[in-house]
């Protein structure tokens, strides 16, 4: 038996001794579901909704799969029509939009680079990712954008979703600018503060995080990659 089978087998047998209410499965890059999953439970939120913008993958890496999982449902927005065609397959209880987010309505170049996970509408982002390392941009496709409030207006009938979740690639700050913060806006976001880098040398926008904070939000959590706000005025009551 090889080591890795040996190893697999351990880890069943461990879990298998584990009463299930004390496993939690992350499907997030660093846990972030479950930082937000425990901000619903304490404000006692057992179905919030969400929108999901730049979604990539129905459960790879996704900061609202646990949600679907745990019976929620929202939106996800994911412009490469690739990847999409999975939203339909696994996720089809959501609504599922082939568009990007943007501050109008429009059509963009959308740049497909060799790891997905970096696909982005900004030209100075994917050249730089042809420069920080070996990525290379395949293609470049022209891709329907709408604003933020289009969206919830055509799809949510003007309500905001509870939780927004953001990995735009370089857009992010663009989408954050757009949301109507006195009137309209989510309980939780979860949005990517950190610059890319191969050489874990990123460097924190401050000035985003800033900018959420004085929106009335506070920081709650940060997994370095991905900050995580929740809304003052709705913590603070429960204090």
């Amino acid at each position: 038996m090889t080591l890795k089978k040996i190893k697999n087998k351990l880890i069943t047998k461990l879990l298998s001794s584990v009463d299930d209410k004390y496993i939690k499965i992350s499907f997030s890059q660093c846990g972030e579901d479950l930082i937000v999953k425990f901000i619903f439970d304490y404000l006692g939120i057992n179905h919030p909704t969400y929108i999901d913008i730049g979604a990539h993958h129905p459960y790879y890496i996704s900061n609202t799969a646990l949600f679907y999982k745990n019976g929620c449902r929202g939106f996800n927005i994911e412009p490469d029509p690739t990847l999409f065609k999975e939203f339909l397959k696994y996720r089809k209880e959501d609504t599922n939009l082939n568009i990007g987010i943007s501050d109008t309505n429009c059509e963009l170049d959308f740049y497909i680079i060799s790891t997905p996970t970096l696909n982005t509408f900004s030209k100075e982002e994917a050249n730089k990712y042809t420069q920080e390392g070996n990525y290379k941009i395949k293609r470049v496709e022209n891709i329907k954008v709408k604003t933020l409030k289009n969206v919830i207006d055509e799809y949510s009938k003007g309500v905001f979703p509870q939780y927004l979740s953001i990995d735009a690639e370089g857009v992010d700050e663009i989408i954050i600018k757009e949301i109507d913060f006195k009137n309209n806006y989510p309980i939780v976001i979860c949005i990517e503060t950190i610059s890319f880098s191969t050489s874990g040398n990123g460097i924190k926008n401050t000035k985003l995080i800033e900018y959420i904070e004085n929106k009335g939000y506070i920081l709650y959590a940060d997994t370095n990659i991905n900050t995580i706000f929740v809304r003052k005025s709705v913590w603070q009551k429960e204090i």
